[in-house]
């Protein structure tokens, strides 16, 4: 059982290291077909068995392998799955399945580079949330983002060059910070080795100071808060998403981008609780003023549909920073909920903007309209995806984003309803995307492209991953118990009071 982890890992890397062999392109294609599909059926699997397997520490399915350098550096690589990391294992799975489906369909040049690439991205994405050692959680994270620089830089739609320059330059200092968050925590704590369990132990006996919480939360908040976008280091994502190829923005924004906010509900804020009261007050206005109200009316500006879906991105991870704001179990709670539900919407609209381009040839939503008369399952996806990014009850979003506000109103009634309101922006700039490029009269510019080539409602190439992703949408909306029991669990057990 613990080896599935390892599995899990270990199998998109061979994947990617068997297209490197000369080979017919369909026999590549299943190799990479496999190595997306392995670690899907594993987490499912694996989340499958969780409520009845052993925990120890709170973890389970836990193992670890000697690497030679636990007696010298204290790092080894220990894995395993606890009520927080076992959904986001679950949606790295799930996302890189349903991206490298898409990918499979890609009329990118050298396609095994470009799959390879992908795979490498969805290795390192299992092993950041499988990783019970910091070292290694934060190895998968930078092996997880190399690919992302060169695929914007090779495959990369409009300004890829300046986006790829950009997304380096952000993600690097955001990562370089984070680093050295992770190696003050390490050195003041005065534990052993980088063992996640070893490091609560030590500071649960009280070996960090007040003012070394402060300084070390501080470190962690402003680097990990740039990788996940946080008011006024954001200005990376929108961009580097509009000229990212479909299937990587599919895993960065839904996947990889969670990194940043696990790292501070794992591991920065049950530490240092202290640093988190230090900072609250400026991580709830940045939070709500800058990501939730700003960049919410910055969304509704915006008349590039990619773009739109980038900023929207942006905004929602207000609400997290929010939650973890308000330090208290319903909050914390619901920001992992919200992570997951947040993953699988956001993947699916980057998939099905894509889709909407490849029919209009256009990401400007002023030069399309009418295409639901055309591409009816289409338009039935992207209508329900919209829904969940607003937060309509029965899709999985509803639940992250209520839980956040009732967590969030006993630390502050101001902020709190002020978030509210971006449910409301959301359905502004949600509700016109769907208006304009599916509702109204066909644009002149539109019956153009359209009377050359007609446009053809999704394929099954399409609705596989498109489908994969709205029934988990659904299931969550529907069954949020599927995870927020393990969820309720763990976070119970590092934040209860």
């Amino acid at each position: 059982m613990p080896d599935l982890l390892l599995l899990s890992i270990a199998s998109p890397l061979l994947a990617a290291l068997l297209l490197l062999v000369p080979a017919p392109l369909a026999s590549r294609k299943v190799i990479a077909g496999l190595g997306f599909a392995l670690p899907a059926f594993i987490a499912l699997y694996l989340w499958s068995q969780f409520s009845s397997a052993t925990l120890a520490h709170g973890y389970a399915f836990g193992t670890q392998y000697d690497t030679g350098l636990k007696d010298a550096l204290g790092i080894s690589l220990h894995l395993g799955l606890n009520g927080i990391s076992l959904p986001l294992f679950l949606l790295a799975g799930l996302v890189g399945l349903a991206a490298g489906l898409y990918a499979l369909q890609s009329k990118a040049e050298r396609p095994a580079l470009y799959l390879g690439l992908l795979l490498v991205m969805q290795a390192g994405l299992m092993g950041v949330f499988a990783s019970i050692d910091v070292f290694f959680f934060y190895f998968f994270h930078e092996l997880a983002l190399i690919p992302t620089f060169i695929m914007v830089g090779i495959w990369g739609g409009r300004d890829r060059s300046y986006a790829a320059m950009k997304l380096t330059i952000y993600l690097t200092i955001g990562a370089m910070i984070s680093l050295l968050g992770l190696i003050a925590l390490y050195h003041q704590s005065g534990a052993e080795n980088f063992d996640l369990i070893a490091l609560r132990q030590v500071v649960a006996d009280g070996a960090l100071s007040g003012s070394n919480q402060n300084v070390i939360f501080g470190l962690l908040l402003v680097g990990f808060g740039i990788l996940v976008s946080l008011f006024p280091f954001h200005t990376w994502a929108p961009l580097g998403y509009g000229a990212a190829p479909s299937s990587a923005a599919m895993l960065h924004a839904g996947v990889l981008k969670k990194f940043g906010l696990y790292g501070l509900i794992q591991i920065a804020a049950p530490l240092l609780p202290s640093g988190v009261a230090h900072w609250a007050w400026w991580l709830g206005l940045l939070a709500v003023g800058g990501n939730i109200l700003y960049i919410g009316f910055v969304t509704i500006a915006q008349r590039d549909l990619k773009q739109m879906i980038g900023y929207s991105s942006v905004m929602h991870m207000g609400y997290a920073f929010l939650g973890i704001a308000a330090y208290n179990v319903v909050g914390i709670g619901g920001v992992v909920l919200m992570m997951v539900a947040h993953g699988f919407s956001v993947a699916l609209l980057f998939l099905l903007s894509t889709s909407i381009y490849h029919r209009t040839q256009t990401f400007d939503m002023d030069d399309m309209g009418g295409l639901a008369q055309k591409t009816p399952v289409l338009a039935a996806f992207f209508v329900t995806a919209t829904l969940a990014s607003i937060g309509l009850p029965g899709l999985a979003n509803f639940w992250g984003e209520l839980a956040i506000f009732v967590g969030a109103w006993s630390y502050s009634t101001v902020y709190t309803t002020l978030a509210v309101s971006g449910v409301i922006i959301s359905a502004i700039y949600g509700l016109r995307s769907v208006s304009k490029v599916f509702f109204g009269d066909v644009t002149p510019a539109l019956a153009k492209v359209i009377g050359e080539k007609p446009p053809a409602d999704l394929s099954w190439g399409e609705k596989v991953p498109a489908l994969l992703l709205l029934s988990a949408l659904l299931v969550l909306g529907f069954w949020p118990k599927a995870i927020s029991g393990p969820v309720n669990t763990a976070v119970s057990a590092l934040y209860g009071k």
